[in-house]
């Protein structure tokens, strides 16, 4: 059963969905332009399996984490809250995130890696290489172009993410979560909060000029499409992955989490399992 909780951390008040109880820690990171309700299915699959399961509403889509300053979503902070976010459930927890959420975890691996037991990165690899790759990667033209010089530009850029193509981007996702999902992110300031996580990284150039991210040891699932593995990122994130690094690649599409919930949650599963906490 999944259930609603604050957590107070960092001056700020987080509201998430949590599953399970008395087994090792599991913390789900949502991407953009979505929510913790993102994981409804999987959290319950790894509920099931004996995991506590904990999935916030990260800064900016909480109402009482939504400051108003674009610095105040620098990867420093993100980072920090969820660390900050994952202690929360006790000292070594496991570590998932899709898109942004996957970003950030990349951020929180770099900032301090000692808590993390296992890491699984939905659609975002390496974020260096996938950065990069934003800038050099013909493939990645219309998301350069098309998106992400629209989500930069204030006003413009909220004024693009409406209900009406939220749902065509969510094809697979079940109309009544669609709904909550658009509720939280029509909440006053969500969406303003939530692009300033791109405004704050200058366009993902942060990573690229002032943010490093070394080789990452911690044991690393990566799950995407078979259309992103198949792409120039994932190629060129192999050569920083300098620990245990697999990539699981599913039919579906960048949403790859609504499209295989079943899927992604055997394949999550799996690598907890194989890297238990000791």
């Amino acid at each position: 059963m999944i259930t609603t909780r604050e957590i107070k951390t960092r001056g700020f008040t987080f509201r998430a969905l949590e599953a399970g109880a008395g087994g090792e820690p599991v913390l789900l990171l949502h991407g953009f332009p979505e929510t913790s309700l993102m994981w409804t299915d999987v959290m319950t699959s790894l509920a099931d399996a004996g995991y506590h399961c904990l999935a916030p509403d990260q800064r900016g889509y909480s109402p009482g984490a939504r400051p108003a300053d674009v610095d105040a979503y620098r990867y420093e902070e993100l980072a920090a809250d969820a660390l900050a976010l994952g202690r929360s459930l006790g000292e070594r927890f496991h570590l998932v995130g899709h898109d942004w959420g996957a970003i950030v975890g990349w951020l929180a691996l770099a900032t301090d890696p000692s808590p993390v037991a296992s890491w699984t990165s939905i659609s975002i690899p390496h974020y260096t290489a996938w950065a990069r790759c934003v800038y050099e990667d013909p493939a990645m033209q219309f998301y350069r172009e098309r998106l992400l010089g629209v989500w930069l530009v204030e006003g413009d850029g909220e004024a693009s993410i409406t209900p009406e193509w939220l749902r065509t981007i969510w094809a697979s996702k079940p109309k009544d979560r669609a709904d909550g999902e658009i509720a939280r992110l029509l909440e006053p300031g969500a969406i303003t909060a939530a692009l300033n996580w791109y405004r704050a990284s200058r366009g993902h150039k942060r990573v690229l000029e002032d943010f490093e991210i070394p080789a990452i040891t911690t044991p690393t699932l990566h799950i995407c499409s078979t259309v992103e593995a198949d792409g120039r990122p994932v190629q060129e994130a192999a050569p920083l992955m300098a620990g245990e690094y697999r990539v699981a690649a599913l039919e579906g599409t960048h949403f790859i989490v609504d499209d295989q919930p079943q899927r992604v949650a055997e394949e999550t599963l799996a690598h907890l399992r194989a890297h238990a906490i000791r």
